[in-house]
């Protein structure tokens, strides 16, 4: 007896790669690989694809966009780095690769790798440049602070610059100045103070820490607040030794936030000594500038040519005072002439009195005023009568005077014409009668000519 032959098992495409995927990733679950960076490209999705690569090898890596978010600098390709992920295939081509969770720069760390990129960009971009920088203004009415109010920092600078000036207006934006969204929160702050009226300078100040604690002041958004304040800034983060972004690209950068404040303001005492040097200063300067004008005109009258000169302008001097002693009896003289002219001016406007002739044309206008009221009345009373006789007359000939009396007038049937003669009609003729009150429309049955012949 035969044994049975094998059963034969065909897999797809699909299922082979499947268990391929499984395997490696059951496989390598968690791994970490040295390589170097190329073809590395972000697509639109935020994902990151890239190569890593040795001098005999490489892989294909992807790295999705909910670990890139946490990525501290720009992959490049050229790079050195280690990633940490897990091995896994891509199905639809049949490739494996690995898909990275982390990505840190080999010998150099991310956050100082970030550093270095960003200083780059924003050297190039001009913010570092010393012809942006604005000077400090020498007493500022108003001084913004950006800082927390959990820390030493607030504490310092309130306490120096009470100390040099106690009526300083300070006014604090609390932002936070570690952790996620500390960057945010410390741009949101500085563009906020940069908008209040009045304020002259800005602090930005936090304590010491590692780099980790101060990376809040290298992020890219801080740095811009910091170039776009209408007002100076003054970064005084960390100590002396740490030096940040925010530091480079600030118009001034102090060693610390108790520095920032005795930069800020200088002293009552120390402003006063400095104006007082300066007073004494302009004073000596003065009374130089004094004695080498006097000693230079001393030197220049003593000069042989200008003895002559000055012998001129003592003639000049004596002929404009006889022209000026002249003028002065010519306008004595005119004044003189001008007040005789006057006065014989007002003699003969006293000789013609106004007043009198005033009194007579007065007079004469009342009594033609009156003449003419007369005269008025005489016209209005005639007027009146021939008005009343006139329509006396014109009344005695009115019609409706006539038909007061009883009498009435006959129209033909069309109105146009008077029926003075009863044979000018026929019965059956319509006519109309008017009276004094009203008119009546009749109908003629007989004329009296008809009754008479009759």
């Amino acid at each position: 007896m035969q044994p049975a032959a094998p059963v034969r098992r065909v897999l797809s495409v699909s299922e082979l790669n499947a268990n391929i995927r499984e395997l490696l990733e059951e496989a390598f679950i968690d791994v970490w690989v040295e390589g170097e960076l190329s073809n590395v490209k972000a697509w639109n999705t935020g994902h990151l694809y890239f190569t890593l690569k040795d001098s005999a090898a490489q892989i294909k890596a992807v790295m999705f966009r909910s670990a890139v978010r946490y990525l501290r600098f720009k992959p490049q390709d050229g790079q050195h780095v280690i990633a940490r992920g897990r091995i896994s295939a891509y199905e639809p081509k049949g490739e494996y690769q690995i898909v990275c969770e982390t990505l840190e720069p080999r010998g150099l760390g991310q956050l100082q790798m970030a550093f270095e990129q960003l200083k780059r960009k924003l050297d190039a971009a001009g913010l570092f440049d010393a012809a942006r920088k604005r000077p400090l203004p020498l007493l500022p009415r108003k001084i913004g602070v950006v800082t927390s109010l959990d820390g030493a920092a607030v504490r310092d600078i309130i306490k120096v610059l009470s100390g040099r000036y106690a009526n300083v207006h300070v006014i604090i934006r609390p932002a936070r100045v570690q952790g996620d969204g500390a960057a945010a929160e410390v741009a949101q702050a500085l563009r906020q103070l940069g908008r209040l009226p009045g304020v002259d300078v800005i602090i930005l100040a936090r304590g010491g820490g590692s780099l980790e604690d101060l990376w809040a002041f290298n992020e890219e958004m801080v740095a811009r607040a910091i170039a776009a304040s209408p007002v100076p800034v003054i970064s005084g983060v960390g100590h002396q030794i740490d030096l940040t972004i925010a530091d480079s690209v600030a118009d001034v950068r102090a060693a610390t936030p108790s520095n920032a404040a005795e930069l800020v303001l200088a002293r009552k005492d120390q402003l006063r000594t400095r104006i007082d040097h300066l007073e004494h200063r302009l004073d000596a300067l003065a009374r130089q500038r004094i004695q080498q004008q006097r000693a230079r005109v001393h030197l220049l009258a003593n000069r042989r040519g200008l003895v002559t000169v000055r012998t001129r302008v003592g003639l000049r001097g004596r002929h404009v005072a006889e022209l000026t002693s002249a003028l002065r009896q010519a306008m004595a003289r005119r004044l003189r002439q001008e007040r005789r002219d006057l006065h014989d001016l007002r003699i003969r406007l006293e000789a013609v009195d106004q007043r009198r002739r005033l009194a007579s044309l007065r007079a004469r206008l009342v009594a033609a005023d009156g003449q003419l009221s007369t005269r008025a009345q005489d016209a209005h009373h005639r007027a009146d009568r021939r008005l009343r006789t006139l329509a006396g007359r014109l009344e005695n000939l009115s019609p409706l005077a006539v038909l007061s009396r009883g009498y009435a007038v006959c129209w033909a049937a069309d109105r146009t014409t008077i029926v003075r003669d009863a044979n000018t009609v026929t019965p059956g003729d319509t006519v109309h009668v008017g009276l004094e009150h009203g008119s009546l429309e009749c109908e003629v049955k007989q004329s009296a000519s008809e009754r008479e012949s009759r």
